[in-house]
């Protein structure tokens, strides 16, 4: 049995605050915050499992104020200079966030990035004002970032020059470490006993001047993202998973960015209700038609036209503007020259020939969806039954979701193409040529191999 294992034996791994059990972590990291006059030094742990109401005193402290305050917000280029001046002399890791305009805006820039070093205190860089930060994340070449949900905010950051060599995910962190609720205001909450105020997550960032209220939401974000960090560092020891958490994180910080995807307006939500190649046509006209007009107005797409007046259009291939009005989503609000163009967009993808209309589906690269699987191959839908059972198992033991002990396309791409002798060694090849991390291929490989041993065809 490995240290993991046998720590997910030995202890329940959750409590009533949603973490694991206290080891004096959760008490270390609020005492060393010292923020809230309010605030007890050293807030207890919440109570087992058994125990859901929290004893009287140990409600946790809201977090109200930086501790340095809100700092100035850094929109030129002497102002940067000093900042990339001043991380750079801080020492220890450097925890960094970045905030979108999600929902407002085309595409995923950023519009405002926090930092926090020790010795350097918090900053807030807006990328409107200061659009290269090359420079900064040049300073901090070789410094742990640490990131909350980090595959959210890197894209983001590399479009204005910041990549990391190396980082810490802390919600990462959370999942293998067992949490149930791995946001960031219910992790800080259960391992350090304080909240964040979260309302202000979804707003406009892309708005200028930024009001005072965001500002001290944004500044607190990162205020204890080094505190989170340590204190899951030292819970992923006790659980014999850093080494695990260290190897998903180098991953992430090695992995190139994505490609574009192919055909992105396959993924217009209500898509499957268009069977006909014709009105797929119209979904993709309306689609490319929408999406050029969003990037040159840079709102977002769904702010020019929802996804599911898209729909309604394709489904009803209206002859004219005024059929177009009588459809949802194309209403008296709409004016003449937008129906206009949302009609031509239709007329254009009606005039087609046949060979220029979309095919049905996509051509999918590896196996097929496996809800197919018991009529194309038996013996391949029985060693994915069986290997799913023996990897949901193996991740309870582990108290770890499933997908982070290993994807479930991985499972179903070595289920569909076994290795011909389904060996250990085999099977870690396998394992390894899909991406699998060495402590994932360590782990589920013996589950595997006799999962696709009892079902060999």
């Amino acid at each position: 049995m490995t240290d993991a294992r046998d720590t997910a034996a030995k202890t329940s791994l959750r409590t009533a605050g949603g973490g694991p059990p206290d080891d004096g972590v959760a008490a270390e990291g609020a005492a060393a915050v010292g923020r809230a006059p309010t605030a007890p030094a050293s807030p207890p742990a919440p109570g087992p499992v058994s125990e859901p109401d929290p004893q009287p005193g140990t409600e946790p402290v809201p977090l109200l104020e930086p501790r340095e305050g809100i700092p100035p917000v850094v929109a030129d280029a002497d102002a940067l200079a000093q900042v990339i001046e001043t991380f750079a002399e801080g020492t220890g890791p450097v925890a960094v966030d970045a905030e979108r305009a999600s929902g407002y805006r085309y595409g995923q820039r950023a519009y405002l990035v926090q930092l926090r070093r020790e010795g350097a205190g918090t900053a807030l860089i807006d990328p409107v004002g200061c659009p290269d930060l090359s420079a900064l994340g040049s300073a901090l070449d070789g410094t742990e970032w640490i990131l909350h949900a980090a595959t959210q905010d890197l894209p983001c950051l590399r479009e204005i020059g910041m990549v990391p060599s190396e980082l810490f995910d802390t919600e990462l962190a959370g999942r293998l470490a067992g949490f149930p609720r791995v946001g960031l205001g219910a992790m800080v909450e259960s391992v350090l006993g304080f909240v964040l105020e979260k309302g202000h997550s979804a707003v406009d960032w892309s708005t200028r001047p930024l009001p005072e209220p965001w500002l001290r939401y944004a500044a607190l974000d990162v205020e204890l993202l080094v505190d989170l960090r340590d204190a899951l560092e030292k819970e992923l020891d006790r659980q014999g998973k850093l080494e695990w958490a260290r190897q998903e994180f180098a991953a992430i910080a090695a992995a190139p960015p994505p490609p574009p995807r192919k055909d992105p307006w396959r993924r217009t939500s209500g898509m499957h209700k268009v069977r006909r190649r014709r009105q797929m046509a119209v979904v993709r006209e309306l689609w490319t038609t929408r999406d050029r007009i969003a990037q040159r107005r840079d709102v977002s797409p769904g702010k020019v036209l929802s996804d599911a007046a898209i729909v309604e259009a394709a489904l009803a291939l209206p002859s004219n503007v005024a059929a177009l009005t009588a459809l949802p989503g194309f209403g008296a609000r709409m004016g003449r020259r937008q129906l206009e163009q949302w009609q031509a967009a239709v007329d254009r993808a009606k005039a087609l020939p046949d060979s220029g209309l979309p095919q049905p589906g996509q051509p999918v690269a590896g196996p097929p969806p496996p809800r197919s699987w018991a009529d194309k191959d038996p013996a391949a839908a029985a060693r994915l039954s069986a290997a799913r059972a023996a990897v949901s198992a193996l991740a309870e033991e582990l108290n770890l979701p499933q997908e982070n002990l290993i994807t479930p396309d991985t499972v179903r791409r070595v289920c569909w193409e076994p290795p011909e002798d389904p060996a250990a060694e085999s099977v870690a090849g396998a394992l390894a040529g899909y991406g699998a991390r060495p402590w994932q291929i360590e782990q589920v490989t013996p589950e595997l191999v006799k999962a696709l041993r009892s079902r060999k065809a």
